[in-house]
């Protein structure tokens, strides 16, 4: 699974469209931390306040529906049983990173958008910022992450970026064999974001 939109570095919109976007942190040489490697691409431009939706791609998402949610349990996806989805910006190229929202169990799945707010009170960032997406899969000690380089127009004095930073594991130098609870659902289409977390979610519980 791989981050579709925000529109991530060599993810599918991109002219440097890699099909294999998707593979986890450590798979092969090239895919290392941060951002799977891959260089700057497609910038995103946001706000502070604005509610992201975001949506996730597999190999078996046909182009059709890279602009729109695809009927449920359509297409196979390798979603591992879900998770545990971070979402974070960093404003340093992904030298550190700030937490601002968070789904667990059933993330990610390619069927739903996933709703994380842009905390009100960011600095504004037109330069190394970064949308961030982490997963920890359930089944299998494999970490994922994906970025959109994005441009933010927050505040200009007085902004500032949450505190709290994302988990990393099961990547060179991190914790090793790390799995979280899923969702029972396998490569099925599972229930989609938990409703408290959507609420927690777009309170700005980390801003």
């Amino acid at each position: 699974m791989s981050m579709l939109y925000p529109t991530a570095r060599g993810g599918p919109n991109t002219k440097e469209f890699d099909g294999e976007v998707h593979a986890f942190i450590a798979y092969d040489k090239k895919r290392t931390l941060n951002c799977n490697g891959y260089g700057p691409g497609p910038v995103t431009k946001l706000k502070a306040g604005d509610v992201v939706k975001v949506r996730f791609w597999n190999p078996s998402l046909p182009r059709a529906y890279w602009n729109k949610l695809p009927p449920k349990n359509k297409f196979p996806q390798a979603r591992h049983g879900g998770g545990t989805c971070q979402f974070s910006l960093s404003y340093d190229g992904g030298k550190t990173y700030h937490l601002i929202g968070e789904y667990s169990k059933s993330c990610p799945d390619m069927y739903y958008e996933w709703p994380v707010k842009i905390p009100e009170n960011v600095p504004s960032c037109k330069n190394n910022c970064l949308f961030v997406w982490s997963w920890t899969a359930v089944t299998v000690p494999q970490f994922y992450q994906n970025c959109a380089d994005v441009e933010i127009e927050g505040l200009d004095k007085g902004g500032s970026l949450p505190k709290e930073s994302i988990s990393i594991v099961d990547a060179p130098g991190y914790k090793k064999d790390v799995v979280v609870p899923g969702d029972g659902f396998g490569e099925h289409t599972g229930k989609g974001p938990i409703s408290s977390e959507v609420s927690q979610n777009l309170r700005g519980k980390w801003e």
